[in-house]
């Protein structure tokens, strides 16, 4: 019996893995000294193993171990010469920096953003559009501080909460930072370093007016709305062009007020917007002036990206169960999700015909380590199938040729 049109030399994880560079791992783990101290378990082969856990939705370090041992004469094709124990996987995650997840990420990630560039986006201001959002995930204990009180029983759950920048051209995270779930999301608004006349939309949890106005002087334009409680004054209204946008009520410069005592200014730009659709009231705040308001509201519109990106991840990796209770082991797992998801992501890039990423994932979740062309198979996964059929037809008809009086005559032995 002969190879399917779809078989291929390599596990469908060694397809994906492929992506990374492992020269720049290696670069990487010597210079954040990830390797130190290592006899075999090195960064690389750390990487591969969480990983396979990631893809897989493994549990715990004993499903993990099994998983691999499963595949054990499989194992060259990922770059392991052999089965990592339990203990050295669980001292790993509790002592390599994540930093070198994070440098594989990003590495990755900038090598492969100009293919993840979604074409429909051809408006410039779409094109230098950043989003920025957090989103929380709750721990088994209180290994990070978690938000709210403690509840009756004195005990509360640790959270960590990953803050979150993605480019709305590629939709895929350009900037992540880890804290407890405590910390408020505007002391990450220092952190950000776009470039000038980058466009970044967040949400009213990233109020902070004094960072507005640092982002005012960087010309970096931010598009979020205006909370109920600001204290502001009008300065100047703007005239409502004849071709506006009918949801557009006004259109005015403001003044916040912020500091001690009140006594610092932020001059800003307050949009009044209606959407008929949800029939809702928004009031939008920018510090640029000259966009159209239509404009402006279009990109907070686009907020929603993130949203179901978060959706995306929480859906397809639940991480529900971590393979250590301490604050690195959670963080280098978080990281890994994030690097397959990238990963998945790139590989859908390549490929013309249309899925569902859930789909995606779903197959290659259940032929991680099958011997199956990924790209071949998701541009065309009838082909095996219809040549399959079109082999056996033709079989069958050679067959019934040999006693065919009239083999010519089509048909007329039935």
């Amino acid at each position: 019996m002969g190879k399917g049109t779809n078989f291929s030399g390599q596990p469908i994880f060694t397809q994906l893995l492929n992506l990374l560079d492992k020269s720049k791992i290696t670069k990487a783990s010597k210079a954040l000294g990830a390797d130190k101290y290592v006899k075999r378990f090195t960064s690389y082969k750390h990487i591969v193993v969480m990983l396979f856990v990631a893809f897989e939705g493994y549990n715990s370090i004993r499903e993990t171990v099994l998983g691999l041992l499963s595949n054990a004469h499989r194992l060259g094709h990922l770059g392991l010469d052999y089965v990592v124990r339990r203990s050295t996987l669980s001292e790993a995650n509790s002592r390599r920096t994540p930093d070198i997840f994070a440098r594989v990420y990003y590495d990755t990630y900038q090598r492969y953003s100009g293919s993840l560039a979604d074409s429909s986006l051809s408006k410039q201001d779409m094109k230098r559009l950043y989003i920025m959002d957090s989103t929380t995930i709750t721990l088994f204990k209180n290994i990070l501080k978690g938000v709210g009180r403690n509840p009756d029983n004195g005990k509360k759950k640790g959270g960590i909460k990953a803050h979150t920048i993605i480019r709305s051209e590629d939709n895929q995270p350009c900037f992540i930072r880890y804290t407890e779930a405590a910390k408020h999301d505007h002391l990450l608004l220092k952190e950000v370093n776009l470039p000038e006349e980058s466009i970044l939309c967040f949400d009213k949890g990233y109020v902070d007016y004094a960072q507005y106005e640092v982002f005012t002087r960087k010309r970096i334009w931010y598009v979020t709305r205006l909370k109920d409680n600001a204290l502001y004054q009008a300065r100047k209204e703007f005239d409502i062009p004849d071709d506006a946008d009918s949801g557009v009520l006004k259109d005015e410069q403001i003044e916040l007020s912020y500091g001690k005592n009140k006594s610092e200014k932020h001059l800003s730009r307050r949009i009044a917007y209606w959407d008929s659709t949800n029939e809702r009231l928004f009031e939008f705040i920018t510090n640029n002036m000259e966009l159209p308001a239509e404009v402006i509201a279009q990109i907070y519109k686009k907020r929603w990206q993130i949203e179901l990106l978060f959706k995306q991840l929480k859906q397809n990796f639940p991480l529900k169960y971590f393979l250590g209770d301490n604050e690195n082991a959670i963080i280098i797992q978080i990281w890994s999700v994030m690097l397959a998801n990238l990963l998945l992501m790139i590989l859908k890039s390549q490929i013309k015909r249309k899925w569902a990423f859930s789909n995606m994932i779903s197959v290659i979740r259940q032929h991680l380590m099958s011997y199956i062309d990924a790209r071949s198979f998701f541009e065309n996964p009838e082909k095996a199938w219809q040549e399959l059929i079109e082999e056996n037809k033709a079989r069958q008809k050679g067959l019934t040729d040999q006693y065919s009086l009239f083999p010519q005559w089509e048909g007329a032995y039935f």
